[in-house]
């Protein structure tokens, strides 16, 4: 019997259709990310993973920690790589050795449908379940990648070769996720970087208009459409002279990226309404559009 459930786990992610698993990546710093999994079928547990993991600028380079064999509370079983590197005892159906060099969860690029090698920025893996009293939990970690460059770290079913399978061989929907990774480039000049960060990295200062007094990150509509308006004025106004540490300061009024000095160092002061009232009334097609600077 144990002989055939494992022949089963190895061809299951054929099975077709449905319920909903969660995939949850964490970033735990120095390039490493957890892929977490939470399963919402009420009577079912999940058999097998057939995923696809992607980073938009930059590599990965390995996967670890993952559960390796049958009956450990875990995922080790790898269908991508089981008839590779596994012996089944054909008299007993039991394996010898689990811990063969090369065993791992990751697909070969070579594979139908797997999304490329370590190295490169995409791969898949393939994870599954076998036990007699160590069930997997409905919730945990499956492994954790290790990965070089930034960018956006994204996982998906991989339908072709399966998806999610339940135990009862249904296919299971997966609520899949996107994080992003890697050393976060400011988007302001390096003299601006402290008071960017001091202000909660405000996405407005990233706009290009916005060091030229476009607080409200539009134009005024109409016929008229002036990039700096009454708009931009209003909430100057209301965030006059604030510091910042008021937690009603909204950042985008600091035009010009610095307090006021002295000993106020106000964050919207007079520098930045001389801004506003030097571009007052100005379209996009009047203004040089190259904020920040």
């Amino acid at each position: 019997m144990r002989k055939m459930i494992l022949a089963l786990v190895v061809v299951m992610l054929a099975a077709p259709a449905w319920s909903a698993v969660t995939i949850t990546l964490v970033d735990e710093g120095n390039n490493v990310v957890a892929v977490n999994y939470d399963s919402t079928a009420e009577t079912e547990l999940v058999r097998a993973f057939a995923l696809d993991i992607t980073l938009s600028n930059g590599t990965i380079t390995d996967v670890t920690d993952f559960a390796v064999g049958d009956d450990n509370g875990g995922y080790g079983i790898f269908p991508a790589n089981f008839s590779r590197f596994i012996t089944v005892d054909g008299q007993t159906g039991e394996v010898a050795d689990w811990g063969v060099a090369g065993y791992t969860p990751v697909a070969d690029a070579n594979d139908t449908g797997a999304a490329g090698a370590l190295g490169t920025g995409a791969i898949t893996i393939e994870m599954g379940s076998l036990y007699d009293q160590m069930a997997p939990g409905k919730t945990g970690t499956l492994c954790k990648l290790v990965y070089e460059g930034d960018g956006d770290l994204c996982v998906a079913a991989n339908a072709v070769r399966g998806g999610i399978v339940l135990e009862n061989a249904a296919s299971a929907d997966l609520v899949s996720d996107c994080i992003t990774v890697g050393e976060e480039v400011p988007c302001v000049p390096a003299d601006q970087v402290a008071d960017w960060e001091l202000l909660g990295k405000p996405d407005c200062w990233c706009s290009a208009y916005q060091c030229d007094g476009d607080i409200d990150g539009k134009d005024s509509g109409g016929l008229a459409k002036f990039q700096v308006s009454a708009g931009d004025l209003n909430i100057l106004v209301e965030n006059w002279q604030r510091k910042a540490n008021n937690p009603d300061l909204d950042p985008c009024a600091d035009v010009d990226h610095k307090d006021s000095g002295g000993l106020a160092k106000f964050r919207v002061s007079a520098a930045d309404l001389n801004i506003l009232v030097a571009n007052w009334q100005k379209k996009a097609s009047q203004l040089p559009g190259d904020c920040p600077r």
